[in-house]
């Protein structure tokens, strides 16, 4: 998990990996050069450097983020969520950009989504238009693209999830998308939250146990 001055997540998304899953899992201070040797790199949300320019944008420069871009083409297996799916888009790792909420207003609660694409290493475990219930917690999660990029997503089914009931005005209510080599997922929503009946939802830890399912299935087969 990458750690930048801000990440407020980084714990969460540690808990679940670590506590949850039951998986080794170590927090990577922004200013490391390089995150080879990890079998999945997280990136957590929380509030960047303050946001205190466009959100992820001062992350997306930081010399960690060059490693990431490496990681990325080398296929490892990277999940932004909140924040951090700010920082995959400034960083240019997927299409679009995130605005304000419509209603301008911080949302905090528990939404219905829809997987929308169960045929990525992020999303296997979970059944195709199955509707699971995660948290949001953020005032710029309104995801725009233009009309060009809209349709590749929908050609290339890089919508993984959306919302039920749009919550921020999202186009098409995209709540989460994927690269079209199927590595890079981000998305507003937090997965890690919903790890345990106590957190008032499970359905999260599907994504953490596809992802783990999805690794070990590979080293298997490149072994």
């Amino acid at each position: 998990m990458i750690v930048f001055p801000g990440s407020n997540c980084d714990r969460d998304m540690y808990h679940a990996a670590k506590d949850a899953l039951g998986e080794e899992a170590e927090l990577v201070w922004y200013q490391d050069s390089h995150l080879s040797g990890y079998d999945a790199i997280l990136i957590p949300g929380g509030f960047s450097y303050g946001d205190y320019l466009r959100c992820g944008a001062i992350a997306s420069t930081s010399k960690i983020v060059d490693s990431l871009k490496r990681e990325a083409e080398r296929g490892t297996p990277i999940l932004g969520v909140c924040n951090g799916f700010q920082i995959l888009l400034e960083a240019g790792l997927l299409p679009g950009a995130l605005l304000r909420n419509e209603k301008l207003k911080f949302i905090c609660h528990h939404e219905t989504l829809v997987v929308k694409n169960n045929q990525t290493q992020f999303t296997s475990d979970y059944q195709m238009d199955e509707e699971i219930s995660i948290p949001v917690a953020h005032g710029e999660g309104n995801y725009y693209c233009d009309d060009e990029t809209l349709a590749q997503l929908k050609t290339n089914q890089q919508i993984v999830f959306t919302y039920k009931d749009n919550p921020n005005g999202s186009v098409a209510d995209i709540a989460g998308i994927i690269n079209e080599a199927g590595n890079v997922l981000g998305m507003m929503p937090h997965p890690e939250r919903a790890t345990e009946t106590i957190l008032g939802s499970m359905d999260g830890l599907k994504m953490f146990t596809s992802l783990v399912k999805n690794w070990r299935d590979s080293y298997v087969t490149n072994a």
